[in-house]
Order: C-alpha cells, then structure tokens, then sequence
C-alpha cells in the first residue's frame, strides 16, 4: 500500500478510483480502458500541480516519508563489493551511521551514511537514524582512513538529528560530532557530500562538510527542526509550518543562499514514487561532482574546501 502525505489526498482518492476500476469484473463487456485513462491524466496533472507548488512544511513531510529511499537503498545500488566497517574503537559500534569501504563506478571509495531504517525493526535498530557518540567516532575514524589511503569520501545523509539522550552527553556528543566535522575539513582526499533525506543539525553536518554538498529536490537541511524552532520560538509545536518557511530548509533556498552546491531533481511525486530513478539520479549526480575533484592534490582540497566554508555567511550571499 502507497502511504499518502495529508496534502496527498485528492491523488489518493484519484488513484484508488482507479485501483477500484482495474480490480473490476466486467460481465457485460463494457470496456473502462477509457475511463481508467482518464483518471490517470487527471491524477498525473493534479501530482503535477501539487508538486510544483509545496511549501517548505510539506516539502519536510516527503523528506520524512516512510516509503523514502534510506541510505542502505543507496548504497546496495550504487556501490559494489561493499565491505561495512564497525565499531570507533573505543566503546561500541553505533548503527545508527554505516560506514564501509567499496567500489562506486568501480573506483574504491569509503562510504558513510545515515541510516534511518526502513521499517519499524529497522528504524529501532538504527535509532531512527540519530547517532551517539561513538558513531561520530566511527565516522571520523573512517574518514582518517579514506585520506591515509587515498580513497575519495561519499556520505549521504538522513538524519533528524545527533541523538540527545543523557548518555550521550555523558560520552561527549558535542566533542564527537566536533572531531567529525574537523575530519571531514581536513580530509586529503575529495568528500561528496549528499543530503537524501533530512539533514538535521548539527549530526547532519559531522558528514556534510564535503567538497561538494549535493541535495535532492525534496530533501531539507536546517540547524534545527520546525517543531524544534516553533516550540523555542511560538512556544507551540502548531507553528512547525511558520517555522519550516523561516528556516529557509527548502533545496532551492539552500542553493540560492550557496550553502549547497547541486540540488538533484526527483521524479515527479518524490523520491518515494520511483525509489530506482531516484537513486540512480543520485549515482550520475555524485560522479559528475567527484570526476573533476580527483586529480587534486590533498592540500589543494583541503585549502578550497577552508575556504567554502568560511565564505558562507558573508556578505553579498542573497
């Protein structure tokens, strides 16, 4: 079964006229072919209508949905002979972030990702995609061994958040996804970065800080959550929707201000609605922005990537 956002339900009632018309026995005869095709173009034209003109709160709402392509989709399509790697050494493997080494268009890389799971067993064993400490340790371990092998960097990011839990702040969340962010910085090798769902924070940027941070159409990124900002801000959780258009969270808002490099366009409906093309946007999206990164030297990287960073926020940013 399709899971409909709330926004959906005039293509959901479309569609399910339709499902109706197809399952019908037809005794008499009568060929529905017609109708069947008719309700398809209204269905295709109303998804049409309503994609071209979401809001940022809606936009956030097919970031989160849970027919979404995950990180793991990702990876098991686009990177081959991969080899997951565990553990930061120090106290415990976080599933929360995957991370492993593999072959994408057959050039050996190291992968980190996200994972928000793709079902309920999946999302508690992930923990909904939100790391602790050591999952920021995992990934800065890994990212010290892309550049002492010489192996480019690709993260793609799903996360509402670092996990905020006490035992978290007790194993130094704030230091941990510090040193990743400092990794990722100072990597010698390139790092592409893609937002695929929901960037989230500072847990999102531990992985983001890359060469080229690539974004779908669809996704968010934001230093906080719309019901985070509307209860610190309206005192409400109501006004998450107020909230999401302050934030500026939106693809298109996020490459106009330069804070991302690429947004990938999704097929019509969201990634959701044809998880394969999705993905394989993504695929020609990340080689396109890794090819011309490869012949760098690391200082050079490392030097362009500084100063990325440190541009963002001055003026004349619009």
């Amino acid at each position: 079964m399709r899971h409909f956002l709330d926004f959906e339900k005039p293509i959901a009632e479309l569609e399910g006229k339709i499902e109706e018309l197809r399952r019908m026995s037809d005794p008499d005869g009568i060929n529905i072919a017609e109708e069947v095709s008719r309700l398809t173009d209204k269905a295709d034209r109303q998804l049409r209508l309503t994609y071209a003109k979401l809001t940022a709160w809606q936009k956030t709402q097919v970031a989160r949905h849970p027919d979404r392509p995950k990180a793991l989709s990702y990876i098991a399509a686009l990177i081959t002979e991969f080899t997951p790697l565990a553990g930061d050494r120090a106290f415990a493997d976080d599933a929360a972030i995957i991370g492993g080494m593999g072959r994408f268009r057959g050039r050996s890389v190291v992968v980190l990702a996200t994972e928000k799971g793709a079902d309920t067993d999946a999302r508690v064993k992930h923990n909904f995609g939100m790391a602790r400490p050591e999952g920021y340790r995992k990934a800065r371990r890994l990212i010290d061994l892309a550049g002492r092998f010489g192996l480019p960097l690709l993260t793609f990011v799903d996360t509402p958040g670092a996990y905020p839990g006490i035992d978290a702040e007790e194993r130094g969340q704030a230091e941990a996804i510090a040193r990743s962010i400092e990794a990722c910085l100072e990597a010698p090798v390139p790092v592409i970065a893609t937002i695929i769902g929901e960037g989230g924070s500072g847990g999102a940027i531990a992985l983001g800080a890359g060469d080229r941070v690539l974004m779908l159409e669809h996704a968010i990124y934001t230093v906080i959550s719309p019901e985070g900002c509307a209860s610190i801000l309206w005192r409400e959780a109501a006004a998450a929707a107020t909230a999401a258009e302050a934030l500026r969270l939106t693809a298109d808002d996020l490459k106009r201000m330069r804070l991302i490099d690429t947004v990938i366009p999704e097929p019509l409906g969201g990634a959701q609605r044809d998880p394969e093309a999705a993905i394989a946007a993504v695929g020609t999206a990340v080689a396109e922005a890794l090819t011309p990164l490869l012949d760098l030297d690391g200082a050079v990287l490392r030097a362009h990537r500084r100063e990325k960073f440190l541009d963002m926020g001055r003026e004349g940013i619009g």
